[in-house]
């Protein structure tokens, strides 16, 4: 291939096409259905699916097909199906998503969720980042690989529009188009990131997740304190003590063996590296209160805390009236919402019997316990890298960042991994992004590293050359 004519495509294509079309994309409030469960009245699902399909179907892709797909009563799903121009046989599948998480409030001066702003080579606005610009740069890649003269495998791209949702709908989407999707052979992830945006990041593993709301409940309406201390047990301190069955709370050690798994020697060592390249990475971005210290100092241990060992956050509770309305009264339950992340490799669903176990069985005081909105997912660990995706690897790292590229084991979940992974157990897996450390997902003033963003672009497409060619 032309390098150059590659490069210069890729820039000219962010420049010229992706920026302005992916700023309307932002415009659009499409607001994932877990967060929005009128969306099907609202229609901005369909807007975005709508605004991203014209985009691509006024791309020069020769046989491409552009088609929305709809099942009933699920989110729609966007699919690019691109013919090969090499004489290859297999498919490498591009995933992204179209959904946004909820506006939140407290954007900074002159930015909004839905208010488009480039600023200083950064894209702001709800969805720049997470995820809306994956489709446009998938696309981008295979245009480029066009323009410099080499050739791809056919190539389909899939963005559906729940993501984050949790994906609820991407299996049913997944089994109606497997006949049409065939030999998967390589997975493109681009709803990814890293540690900085001065190279490549490749994701090698996700923790799962269990979840469950506890209620503890004692009487069936609230009490004097003054007369009914000492005689009723306080809710919450059966919920107390039912938490230090799950996790020790001097050092946030789960102590349910279920939720632990063994790290891979190999997954620690290129955590060793990350922190090398990136160090204080962990806790840099951290908005830290007063004077506190994250859970101990050695940065490698953060890493694997954060990507390979189980943890318990509470994430929400009920049964608690605000300060203001506190009263002399003995509550008469109390709720709390345990989040855990589970290591990549722990079975979730195991996991989970094991946490309702150690809640349920021998309550103290045999107070009323009940458990609700109980779900469990999948973790994911990547399979080891083929010697041809190795090589194109190092090649990008040199050519396009100028340092070797890393590896993360991100603490958060993208369903879809570990269903492709399922799926397609032989296909190879590159799982990357323009995400960095403070690209603000999630919350106020999520913004893009448009420059960051072109350069994963421009290694996707060498991928997409050398899978052609291995």
């Amino acid at each position: 291939m032309d390098r150059s004519a590659l490069t210069r495509t890729v820039r000219d294509l962010w420049d010229a096409d992706i920026v302005p079309s992916l700023s309307e994309l932002i415009a659009v409030p499409a607001i994932s259905p877990a967060f929005d469960p009128a969306w099907q009245e609202h229609g901005h699902l369909d807007a975005a699916i709508e605004h991203v399909r014209a985009w691509l179907a006024g791309r020069d892709l020769p046989g491409a097909t552009v088609e929305v797909v709809r099942l009933p009563g699920r989110t729609p799903v966007l699919l690019v199906d691109i013919p090969a121009t090499a004489g290859t046989t297999d498919t490498v599948l591009l995933y992204g998503h179209l959904d946004k998480q909820p506006p939140v409030a407290n954007w900074g001066e002159g930015l909004g969720p839905w208010q488009p702003v480039v600023r200083d080579g950064r894209l702001y606005g709800r969805g720049s980042a997470d995820d809306g610009y994956s489709g446009y740069a998938a696309v981008a890649a295979i245009e480029a690989v066009r323009a410099a003269g080499g050739t791809h495998s056919r190539a389909v791209v899939l963005l559906e529009t729940g993501e984050e949702s949790g994906s609820p709908d991407l299996p049913a989407y997944l089994e109606h188009l497997k006949p049409r999707l065939g030999d998967v052979s390589l997975v493109v992830c681009l709803d990814s990131g890293g540690n900085d945006y001065d190279r490549m990041w490749l994701t090698t593993s996700l923790r799962g997740l269990t979840q469950v709301t506890l209620t503890v409940r004692v009487v069936h309406g609230g009490l004097h304190s003054g007369m009914a201390s000492g005689v009723v047990p306080s809710s919450f301190r059966i919920a107390r003590q039912l938490l230090d069955r799950l996790e020790d709370s001097a050092t946030g050690r789960v102590l349910l063996p279920e939720l632990h798994a063994a790290i891979p020697e190999h997954r620690i060592a290129e955590a060793r590296d990350a922190v090398a390249s990136a160090p204080g990475a962990q806790t840099a971005t951290v908005p830290w209160a007063g004077d506190t210290r994250p859970v101990v100092d050695d940065e490698l241990e953060l890493a694997l805390n954060a990507g390979w060992r189980p943890t318990l956050s509470i994430t929400g509770a009920d049964g608690l009236p605000a300060p203001d309305d506190a009263g002399n009264v003995l509550r008469p339950f109390t709720t709390l919402v345990l989040s855990f992340r589970l290591p990549p490799t722990v079975d979730s669903e195991k996991a989970l019997d094991a946490v309702r176990r150690t809640l349920t069985e021998d309550v103290p005081y045999g107070a009323e316990v009940t458990l609700s909105r109980v779900e469990h997912a999948a973790g994911w660990n990547a399979p080891d890298l083929a010697p041809w995706l190795r090589s194109t690897l190092d090649r990008a790292g040199e050519e396009i960042f100028g340092g070797p590229w890393r590896t993360v084991s991100l603490g958060g979940s993208i369903p879809f991994m570990g269903l492709l992974h399922e799926a397609y157990p032989a296909a190879q897996f590159l799982v990357t992004g323009a995400v960095g450390p403070d690209s603000n997902c999630h919350v106020p003033d999520e913004w893009l590293h448009l420059a960051h963003a072109a350069r994963v672009t421009e290694a996707v497409a060498l991928v997409l050359a050398a899978h052609a060619e291995r």
